[in-house]
């Protein structure tokens, strides 16, 4: 990939004891590094990305731990120091009295290239937070952000560097940031301080800030976005869902509040009276979702993605990647949905297969068994045309649901893993011996499908027979995508949907 990367590895291997340096030297792969770490009265370790090294054979002593301390800054209230001039952090743990008993000594590398997977996104002023688990490359990307602004866009670009990991530590700032200018947080509790003072005291552009994590920092960053400055930021958490789920950070994308609707239009949305929605518009309008050091997870339209997922619908996502060659891959979401390019729903012919996920496969086989059944449980998510899942890990969003959903894999959502709801699933899903009283789901997507042939031949509106809200769904999503509208009439357990152009 068309990538340089610069890590002055040789600042951080001065630090080391002797005989552990010497270990390190002699290793294969270090420009692979990731932390060297020392904790006392174990053997150092070299960490790299899939596997870990044994430096010496000799236990970490209060004198190897006393070397590295004395040869790096101060630490600060968050335990970190770092080497001047340099990007590596020091981390420190230490006991009940205050004596510092380990060390992670982290290797900064300055990384040139990594913009050009949202290259777009960050030349076009809008305020973009970058999301992703530690050790995947925030920081990173996050230092070339504040480089290309200030040194290829020319703009004012002010870094809020709380522990000196974008810029490094001591006075004068690595050149990895370019022109960009920085200041430093004596504290991490002030840097919702520093983040309020470098826009009044200091005009610039842009503020580029890493770790945004309480409350404070939030409303800061709510602030500054709303003074017209561009604002660039990171936040722990895997995908968006993480912070909606954050009541520290939802102010981020929002903020979430409980609404009661009124019985007339709570029928008319077909949900319940009481619905989680957006309190506002959110503080950053891109959401990136920084999945590994090759591949991002990009949400274009922050406000669209939070609405969408808050009513259990999938929000539209962009993937990029760097491929073999070194050029970065773009799959955009498309605005139409084909029907052809899509996972056909369950054909009326089509044996059910079942993907359980946090459901009770020994209950599950034992209630089939009474009810004279024998499902088809699946293991493979590729070859189930089913996922079944309770109602609380559905709220979760677990990605094993949310790749069923890109899948367009109908999804059955049970109120609780409870025999009685699992009856009821069975009872869905199959014909049982002797009982007429709910059609199966083949029948009831049939008789959705034949309606939808009606339509198309001319009929105005088709009302379907009454089903249970999860047939329901399913009805609503087939004319969805034949283009068709629906909406669900009638009260439980007469409630049915009626499809119309």
């Amino acid at each position: 990939m068309p990538k340089v990367i610069s890590d002055d590895l040789d600042a951080l291997l001065d630090i080391l004891p002797p005989g552990i340096r010497q270990s390190l030297c002699q290793q294969q792969g270090n420009g692979e590094l990731l932390e060297v770490i020392l904790d006392l009265g174990r053997f150092p370790e070299a960490r790299f990305p899939h596997r870990e090294i044994v430096l010496s054979n000799e236990e970490v002593n209060e004198a190897d731990i006393d070397y590295i301390a004395s040869r790096v800054g101060s630490f600060a209230d968050d335990n970190r120091a770092g080497i001047e001039r340099t990007l590596h952090r020091i981390s420190a743990i230490r006991n009940r009295r205050g004596r510092i008993v380990g060390l992670t000594c982290r290797v900064g590398r300055a990384v040139y290239g990594t913009i050009k997977i949202i290259e777009d996104l960050v030349q076009s002023g809008k305020n973009i937070l970058l999301l992703g688990r530690p050790g995947v490359g925030k920081t990173t990307m996050l230092r070339e952000v504040a480089r290309v602004l200030a040194d290829d866009l020319k703009k004012r670009v002010i870094i809020v560097d709380t522990s000196n990991e974008i810029a490094g530590d001591g006075d004068i700032p690595h050149s990895a940031i370019g022109h960009a200018r920085r200041m430093q947080v004596a504290t991490p509790t002030q840097q919702h301080a520093v983040m309020i003072e470098a826009v009044e005291n200091h005009m610039p552009e842009v503020i580029v800030i890493d770790e945004i994590g309480t409350e404070l920092e939030a409303q800061a960053a709510r602030t500054i976005a709303e003074r017209g400055v561009q604002l660039i930021g990171t936040a722990h958490g895997n995908e968006l869902q993480n912070l909606i789920m954050n009541p520290t950070l939802c102010d981020l994308i929002g903020g979430i509040q409980t609404v009661i609707l009124g019985d007339e239009e709570a029928k008319r949305r077909g949900t319940q009276k009481s619905i989680l929605e957006r309190t506002s518009p959110p503080t950053f309008d891109v959401v990136v979702e920084i999945q590994n050091w090759d591949r991002v997870a990009i949400h274009p339209d922050v406000s669209q993605a939070v609405d969408a997922i808050l009513r259990d619908q999938t929000p539209i996502t962009e993937i990029r990647w760097w491929d073999e060659t070194g050029e970065v891959k773009i799959t955009k979401p498309t605005p139409t949905r084909p029907q052809s390019r899509r996972k056909p729903l369950l054909k009326a012919n089509e044996p059910v297969k079942l993907y359980l996920f946090g459901i009770n496969r020994g209950r599950l086989e034992q209630i089939a068994q009474e009810m004279k059944l024998k499902p088809d449980i699946i293991n493979d998510l590729n070859q189930a045309n089913l996922f079944v899942i309770p109602k609380n890990y559905y709220h979760r969003k677990p990605p094993k649901l949310r790749e069923a959903e890109m899948a367009n894999l109908p999804v059955y959502v049970l109120r609780s893993n409870t025999p009685h709801q699992i009856r009821q699933l069975l009872s869905d899903i199959y014909h049982t011996e002797g009982s007429n009283k709910a059609p199966s789901v083949k029948q009831a997507i049939g008789e959705a499908e034949e309606a939808i042939t009606q339509l198309k031949n001319g009929e105005e509106v088709v009302e379907l027979s009454p089903q249970s809200a999860y047939i329901r769904r399913l009805q609503h999503l087939i004319a969805e995508r034949n283009n068709l509208a629906s909406q669900s009439t009638g009260k439980d357990p007469d409630r049915r949907v009626r499809i119309y152009k």
